[in-house]
């Protein structure tokens, strides 16, 4: 798939939120997000996307597709289900759960893993963190990533960002968008409110006030 194709579905499902002031996953803050919940609600364009990171993942023996969060389960199942089609062997898709800061795989889907080939996704790269994360809980499992991949690049990360030898990531489309340390936001110094409907201010906020 085109990366032009890519942009103009985030376009056509209003993805891209720009001139705003967004708290990330990673704590950064920026005035952009990709607003990958807004792609899922469309679900022709969902599987477009899907379709398109199955083809480019057919070829390595996929047995199992992982997302760091329930959040990017759209995301698993659709390149999972995309890959039991075109390979005629069934992929399977799991996600792991959020515990604090760290990522836990239950629910059962522990068993999936171990002795498996493993392929891990996530909606949007910015740092890495999650994925990083997930590859370490996979091993840790005795589960073999073979591939790393998503909708978007967002913060230019690449395979030395993540675990020690892992594949470089494959995603669809590439995109820069600056982000700040909390005390160095030009977004916080001009006093702009926060985005609440995207993004982590929310519970970041929330958090501060307990």
């Amino acid at each position: 798939m085109e990366e032009s194709r890519v942009l103009e579905i985030f376009a056509q499902t209003k993805a891209i939120i720009k001139n705003s002031h967004v708290i990330y996953t990673s704590g950064l803050h920026g005035s952009e997000y990709v607003n990958k919940d807004a792609v899922y609600r469309d679900t022709e364009a969902t599987d477009e996307l899907c379709q398109a990171i199955a083809e480019h993942f057919r070829d390595f023996n996929v047995e199992v597709v992982v997302v760091p969060v329930e959040g990017g389960i759209n995301l698993s199942q659709g390149v999972a289900r995309h890959l039991t089609r075109m390979t005629g062997r069934k992929v399977i898709s799991i996600f792991a759960d959020k515990e604090g800061d760290a990522l836990i795989i239950k629910r059962g889907y522990d068993k999936d893993v171990p002795g498996k080939r493993i392929l891990v996704l996530d909606d949007v790269f910015t740092t890495g963190g999650s994925v990083k994360k997930l590859i370490e809980l996979i091993r840790n499992l005795n589960g073999q990533v073979v591939g790393v991949g998503g909708l978007c690049n967002r913060g230019g990360v690449t395979a030395a960002d993540l675990e020690k030898d892992v594949p470089e990531p494959f995603v669809l489309v590439s995109v820069q968008m600056a982000t700040y340390p909390p005390v160095e936001c030009p977004l916080c110094k001009a006093g702009l409110p926060f985005n609440m409907e995207v993004g982590k201010a929310k519970e970041r906020l929330a958090q501060k006030d307990k």
